[in-house]
């Protein structure tokens, strides 16, 4: 539960505390204003005004919390937790993931335009695309691939961003010729990671095929085939069944 909500719940809570002070405080100073004057003024009414005197009070108090918390800044959404929300909630949408997937990769380009890793992580995003339409089967090694490929992708984006900020740095380093060199090698580390990214990429394309082709699904064919024939039959029995028009007429 993030600090915006907290909030929220901890001010309705001020407000009702507030309220029902307030409903019994009257209920009270109307029962004490009632009763005193039929039975004049004993130890009963005593009790009567000092509970009102006290709800009344009490009230006031709880009526001054709420007021003192309300005027209090409201915290800030979580914007990673308001991210996750409208995600998930789009996930369900058939061509939302595909847009959400879209976007974020053009948010995340942005920074690296212009850099050297800029064209390692545009191949990096056709790979990745390619590889979450896959949709290998749940078991197979081509999902094991997909899982590992998931990993490495996080990874090899992490280097490339690592990679250009280090780049956005260079007017400030004293002697570029050795930073020149450290950059080049880091960026070849990260071109030759998108290269094997994309080997399993492949492979995993591969393997898919093969296994549509080495185990095809005919579970579904075989039901539709006999669902076919099971009608097929029904309306070739209602056929014999039905009297010929000729003799009817």
């Amino acid at each position: 539960m993030d600090e915006r909500t907290k909030h929220g719940r901890r001010l309705r809570r001020l407000r009702a505390a507030a309220r029902r002070w307030s409903v019994l405080a009257g209920a009270l100073v109307g029962t004490a204003a009632v009763l005193t004057p039929f039975a004049g003024l004993s130890a009963g009414d005593a009790g009567w005004a000092a509970a009102a005197g006290g709800s009344v009070v009490l009230a006031a108090w709880r009526w001054a919390d709420y007021r003192a918390f309300a005027n209090q800044p409201v915290p800030a959404a979580d914007a990673s937790r308001v991210n996750a929300r409208v995600e998930a909630f789009l996930g369900g949408v058939p061509w939302a993931r595909e847009l959400v997937s879209g976007l974020r990769r053009h948010v995340e380009r942005g920074p690296l335009r212009g850099s050297a890793v800029a064209p390692g992580w545009a191949r990096l995003d056709r790979a990745a695309a390619i590889l979450d339409n896959l949709a290998p089967r749940p078991g197979s090694p081509a999902a094991t691939a997909v899982l590992e490929a998931a990993e490495a992708e996080r990874s090899l984006r992490q280097l490339a961003k690592r990679a250009a900020g280090l780049e956005r740095g260079r007017a400030y380093v004293g002697h570029p010729e050795s930073f020149d060199r450290s950059l080049t090698a880091l960026v070849s580390q990260f071109e030759q990671g998108v290269q094997a990214y994309e080997d399993l990429v492949g492979a995993a394309v591969a393997c898919g095929v093969e296994e549509g082709r080495t185990n095809p699904d005919d579970h579904s064919l075989g039901r539709l085939t006999e669902a076919a024939d099971l009608l097929r039959g029904i309306a070739q029995a209602f056929a014999e069944l039905r009297p010929d028009d000729r003799l009817a007429a």
